[in-house]
């Protein structure tokens, strides 16, 4: 049911700007108010109540990847893989449910998780899949692991040269031990098609799933099919070919590496959905702190001789300049130190030829320097962080980044007292999409530097207020705002971290219809 005036009463109507009495009042897809029952009921208003229950702004997930989440779900996964000989059995396992010569891709190896506590090599795949081209994936989307079929496919040898933004781990002969690091993930990944493993129910499924968590809306980053990736094809296609049938409303951030190619992408999705819509271009400045290729001012604490890659250039500008003539954003990943340092200095040049800072975000921000985060408030540019990288990194963050950096890393309430404009999301399939989860984490930080924790109010603002400002929505249940909202059983300033994580939700509302929720 769309249609009519709709009024929905709780406990509490509950933003992060506060308590806003216990009713919204709707209007077909769109909401007429937010207050008090008596003054919003009135003759002919269907009203659905909620005993108990709390009415919030629908989550937002500014930043992740769906295709490649939706593949995570139905694919491979290696999440389970507790030592070299466990993921070999993963690989082993799949590879006799496939077609003879089929490439087998894997995602979320974590080797932090692993008893070895390192990156498996070609040898080790080998052993285990040696007829069939076979990637995997570390969690982060930064490394990849290629078996000796896959490298022989794509040529790869001792031969081949690193490519710009990229590296090839060698062994003391200078022969590939199989890992790849960023851009030379792509020498291997656009030699593999399993552009055809995720369905389009699958990825639909994957988006109603994310419903069922409460999300109304996402950041949506695409490729087409020259990324890590590739294998899973041009996924601008694939969001567009679903477009009719989308849950929840998709901004499409696009990977792009020519002008050509960007503007080839925002036609392709201006096909006029009210669910799906181009929102800007998505650059690199460098890789994951997971994976030594965060691009840093000092070498890791943990590895002396390595500062990571800075994949920032010339490039990056060109196309972010055709972004914002265009009328779309700029969204660069930034981890290290340096690399958010350069994004910096680009943003500032482009705000200085008259760009709007609220059309530029740094994606991930995750280690910033005291003088950083001023100028980012000072910019009045957009940080997209993602608490939930905390719950895998607590361990070991504190030993790669050393003692003096930990305080720079993910420095939320620094960054939030200082004023910069911050959006919350997952990055998944890096991290579950899970809102409630990541909202406990920007609050307790898995105990890591607990003292930038936000406050409960603040963590909110991250998934609603924040988030949608960065993805260009209106202020959430503002009146004329898309009635994009969730019921849930609890309120989320009041409750602790613990609790958060254990929210439920009982229905989301994406533009006055019911979705994702049984």
């Amino acid at each position: 049911m769309t249609g009519g005036r709709r009024l929905l009463v709780a406990e509490a109507v509950r933003t992060a700007r506060g308590v806003h009495g216990d009713a919204i009042l709707i209007d077909g897809s769109h909401v007429v108010a937010a207050g008090d029952r008596r003054t919003l009921e009135s003759p002919g208003v269907a009203v659905h109540e909620y005993p108990g229950a709390y009415l919030l702004p629908g989550m937002r997930d500014a930043h992740m990847h769906p295709v490649p989440y939706a593949s995570s779900l139905c694919g491979t996964s290696l999440e389970g893989a507790t030592s070299i000989a466990t993921l070999q059995e993963i690989i082993r396992d799949r590879s006799a449910a496939l077609s003879p010569g089929a490439p087998l891709i894997a995602l979320r190896l974590d080797d932090e998780s692993i008893d070895e506590h390192r990156l498996p090599t070609r040898a080790d795949l080998d052993a285990s899949a040696p007829d069939r081209p076979v990637l995997i994936h570390r969690y982060c989307g930064h490394v990849a692991i290629a078996n000796s079929a896959a490298l022989a496919l794509a040529g790869v040898g001792r031969a081949t040269s690193n490519p710009g933004g990229g590296s090839i781990d060698r062994d003391p002969n200078g022969e590939p031990t199989g890992v790849l690091r960023e851009t030379a993930i792509e020498l291997v990944s656009t030699h593999l098609d399993a552009s055809t493993s995720v369905s389009d129910q699958m990825l639909l499924d994957a988006l109603t799933g994310m419903a069922g968590m409460g999300i109304t809306s996402i950041g949506a980053i695409l490729g087409l099919g020259d990324g890590p990736w590739a294998s899973l094809g041009d996924e601008v296609s694939r969001i567009v070919s679903v477009a009719d049938r989308l849950p929840i409303s998709v901004h499409a951030f696009v990977i792009a590496h020519t002008t050509d190619a960007l503007t080839d992408a925002v036609r392709r999705l201006d096909i006029g959905s009210d669910r799906l819509r181009w929102l800007g271009y998505k650059g690199f400045a460098d890789g994951s702190l997971g994976g030594h290729t965060a691009a840093m001012h000092a070498p890791f604490a943990d590895r002396p001789d390595e500062i990571g890659t800075m994949r920032l250039d010339s490039s990056d500008r060109e196309l972010a300049v055709a972004s914002l003539e265009m009328g779309g954003m700029v969204a660069i990943h930034a981890i290290g130190d340096r690399a958010n340092a350069a994004v910096i200095d680009l943003y500032a040049d482009l705000i200085d030829d008259g760009a709007n800072p609220r059309k530029l975000r740094i994606e991930h921000a995750s280690v910033l320097g005291r003088s950083d985060i001023t100028r980012i408030a000072r910019l009045g540019v957009f940080a997209s962080v993602q608490p939930a990288f905390l719950g895998s990194e607590f361990e070991w963050i504190a030993d790669r980044v050393g003692a003096d950096r930990i305080v720079s890393t993910y420095p939320f309430a620094s960054m939030d007292f200082a004023g910069v404009r911050m959006c919350g999301g997952s990055d998944s399939p890096v991290e579950s999409p899970d809102p409630w989860a990541g909202m406990a984490l920007a609050r307790d930080r898995a105990g890591v530097m607990p003292g930038e924790g936000l406050l409960p109010d603040r963590a909110l603002s991250l998934f609603t207020d924040g988030a949608a400002a960065a993805l260009g929505e209106q202020l959430p249940l503002s009146p004329g705002s898309p009635a994009d909202l969730v019921v849930v059983d609890r309120d989320p300033v009041a409750s602790d971290p613990d609790q958060l994580r254990g929210t439920v939700v009982h229905e989301t509302w994406v533009r006055g219809k019911r979705v994702g929720v049984a």
